[in-house]
C-alpha cells in the first residue's frame, strides 16, 4: 500500500463533522460571496496572525497581485526576488510590467540571500519579495533593513510559510504586506484555490479590500482598476475550522520532522535557522543520484517531489531577461539534488517509517 504524500483525506475525517456543518451553514444562508463566514474567518486569521487585518482572497497569486497592486508597482518598475521558488511570485511581477530582478539563494536556508540584494538595487527598485520557502522564514531583519536604507517596501510570500515562527512573531506579520495560499497541500489549505494578504496599515488594508473586488468603493461606483479577487464563503468556512485545530497541526509537523532528521541518512537534511520554527509546508532533503532515488521510491510506494527542478531565470518564459546557466550558482545546484519526502500532520508513524527505510536503503 502506498503511502500519501499529503494526507488530506485523513484530515477531513478528522473535523469532517465540523466542516459539513460550516459548509451547509454557509448553503442555508445562501451567501456565496462575501458574508458573515468570510467575516469570522477573517477575524480568526487576523488573531492568529498578529496583523491588524487579514484579507481573504482567492488565491495565494492573487494575493500577490493585490499586494503590487496596492503599493503601486507599475510597468518599468523592478522587483528583487528569488529565482528558486514556484514561478508565481515572479510572474505577478511580470504580469504588472515589472522586471523580476534576481538574486541568488543562501546554501543552508534556499531562502533569498540577503546579504546580496542591496548590490541589486537600483533608481527602479521598488521592492523587495522574499519567499519563506519550504515554510521557513527568510531573513525578515536584515531584508527591513535594506529596505528602510532605500525607501522601498518589503512583501513577504509566505505561501509556503503560514503559521511559521520568525523570533516570536508569525509568518505574513513580518513585512508591511505579506501574502499566502490556502491551495488544498499547504500546511492550512482550503478545498480549492484561497490565499490572504496580510497588513497592519489601514489605508493599504482599506485598498486591497476594494482592489479584489473590481476597484468597487460601492456598488458600481470604481475608485481603481481591480478584478475579481474574492475568497467564496465556502471555502472561508472549511478554513475557519481548520484554523482551530492548525496550531495542534503545526506540533505535530515539528515531530515529524525532527523524527526524519534524527533518522534518515546519507542525505543533506533541512537547516532551521535560529530562532526559526517552520511550518513544514515541503520537507526537503538533498541526495546524490536523485534520479535513481526518485526511482527506488516510486517503485516502493513512496510518492516524492522535486522543488523546484529548474530554476526560474533559466525558464523560457524569462529569457528575455538574459540569464544564462551559472548566472545563480547556488540555487542551479540545489535545484540538480533537491527532493520532497512526505509531510503532512496525518503522516502515520508506521508511513513515516516506511519512508525512512526505503531512503536509507536507496541513499546507502
Amino acid at each position: 500500500m502506498s503511502v500519501n504524500f499529503i494526507d488530506l483525506g485523513a484530515q477531513y475525517r478528522a473535523y469532517k463533522d465540523e466542516i459539513d456543518t460550516s459548509i451547509h451553514a454557509v448553503l442555508d444562508t445562501s451567501h456565496y460571496i462575501m458574508g458573515q463566514k468570510l467575516s469570522d474567518f477573517e477575524t480568526n486569521l487576523a488573531t492568529f496572525s498578529g496583523a491588524k487585518h487579514a484579507i481573504g482572497c482567492s488565491s495565494g497569486t492573487s494575493a500577490l497581485i493585490l499586494a503590487l497592486l496596492a503599493l503601486d508597482i507599475k510597468a518599468g518598475d523592478e522587483v528583487i526576488t528569488t529565482p528558486f521558488t514556484f514561478i508565481a511570485t515572479a510572474e505577478m511581477i511580470a504580469f504588472m510590467g515589472a522586471k523580476p530582478v534576481f538574486v541568488d539563494i543562501d546554501e543552508r536556508t534556499y531562502n533569498i540571500d540577503a546579504s546580496k540584494i542591496e548590490e541589486k538595487i537600483t533608481t527602479r527598485t521598488k521592492a523587495i519579495m522574499p519567499v519563506s520557502l519550504f515554510g521557513q522564514c527568510a531573513d525578515m531583519d536584515e531584508i527591513a533593513k535594506i529596505a528602510s536604507k532605500y525607501g522601498i517596501a518589503v512583501i513577504e510570500d509566505g505561501a509556503q510559510s503560514f503559521g511559521a515562527l520568525y523570533k516570536g512573531k508569525r509568518s505574513c506579520n513580518l513585512s508591511v504586506i505579506g501574502c499566502t495560499s490556502f491551495f488544498p497541500a499547504k500546511p492550512l489549505g482550503c478545498y480549492g484555490d484561497g490565499g490572504a494578504v496580510f497588513t497592519s496599515d489601514d489605508e493599504l488594508a482599506k485598498k486591497i479590500r476594494i482592489l479584489l473586488n473590481h476597484g468597487q468603493t460601492e456598488r458600481y461606483v470604481h475608485k481603481y482598476i481591480g478584478f475579481n479577487g474574492r475568497l467564496d464563503a465556502i471555502q472561508a468556512a472549511v478554513l475557519d475550522v481548520k484554523l482551530k485545530y492548525f496550531n495542534a497541526e503545526l506540533a505535530k509537523r515539528q515531530i515529524i520532522a525532527k523524527n526524519y532528521n534524527e533518522k534518515l541518512e546519507n542525505v543533506i537534511t533541512p537547516f532551521i535557522e535560529n530562532g526559526n520554527e517552520s511550518a513544514w509546508a515541503q520537507y526537503c532533503i538533498r541526495v546524490k543520484n536523485r534520479q535513481k532515488v526518485l526511482e527506488i521510491c516510486a517503485k516502493e510506494g513512496i510518492p516524492t517531489g522535486v522543488y523546484y527542478p529548474i530554476p526560474l531565470h533559466l525558464q523560457e518564459v524569462f529569457a528575455y531577461l538574459g540569464h544564462k546557466k551559472g548566472d545563480f550558482e547556488i540555487c542551479e545546484k540545489i535545484s540538480e539534488d533537491i527532493m520532497a519526502l512526505p509531510m503532512s500532520a496525518f503522516l502515520s508513524s508506521e508511513d513515516q517509517q516506511k519512508v525512512i527505510e526505503v531512503i536509507n536503503k536507496a541513499t546507502a
